[in-house]
């Protein structure tokens, strides 16, 4: 059983920045394909990012792709979400989740384990 704990969210004007962290427990993170999703209220999770398991492949959503870099450390069992040129439209519960097996999914279906979100709220 792997835990993930997101924190870092809060509340940015538009144009700002804000990193997101996720610390997954387990000694088994760094086989762990990580990726971010959001949810805004009345919508569905959607996908944000997603990193291999060594760092070498990510991949992004195109509503974040230039804006958002998604990046881990393995030594530290940690995931990150460095944001930036926010915008209103970014404001959602931001989730991180773990895939037990390697690759990169960018589907809710491919994931294994959740964390309970953190909240960004980018005011205009």
């Amino acid at each position: 059983q792997v835990q993930l704990v997101e924190s870092g969210g809060g509340l940015v004007q538009a144009g700002g920045s804000l990193r997101l962290s996720c610390v997954a427990s387990g000694r088994t993170f760094k086989r762990y394909g990580m990726g971010w999703f959001r949810q805004a209220p009345g919508k569905e999770r959607e996908y944000v990012a997603s990193i291999s398991w060594d760092g070498g492949i990510a991949y992004y959503a195109n509503s974040v792709k230039g804006r958002f870099t998604i990046s881990r450390d393995n030594a530290k069992s940690t995931v990150y979400l460095q944001m930036t040129s926010l915008k209103p439209e970014d404001t959602a519960v931001y989730l991180c989740a773990a895939d037990r097996i390697l690759g990169v999914p960018t589907s809710t279906s491919e994931y294994d384990y959740w964390g309970q979100g953190t909240q960004v709220t980018v005011s205009s």
